[in-house]
């Protein structure tokens, strides 16, 4: 049985400004978000020690038009763009 909703207004989902995106059907990011996670298994879930391939996974995410490109800094990789910087500056 339905029950009476007349008065009620509709409800219309909006979808989230972050923390929600397509799913990967082709497997595009697959092997990076291998590696992220066997990096997980390996340091007991300690996600610090594995950013780097966590910024790889979102890089390729970003790459493959899976989620809204958006600047590593505003993504928590402050740090380690200021890194690479200074590893590129010294060659």
């Amino acid at each position: 049985m339905t029950s009476m909703t007349f008065g009620q207004k509709k409800f219309i989902p909006t979808a989230p400004e972050k923390g929600s995106f397509p799913l990967d059907h082709e497997g595009q990011c697959k092997k990076l978000m291998l590696y992220y996670m066997r990096c997980l298994r390996a340091n007991n879930d300690d996600n610090s020690a594995c950013r780097q391939e966590s910024k790889a996974y979102l890089q390729c995410r970003m790459d493959n038009n899976l989620m809204a490109k958006e600047e590593f800094s505003k993504l928590g990789f402050a740090d380690l763009e200021s890194e690479s910087a200074k590893k590129s500056e010294q060659k």
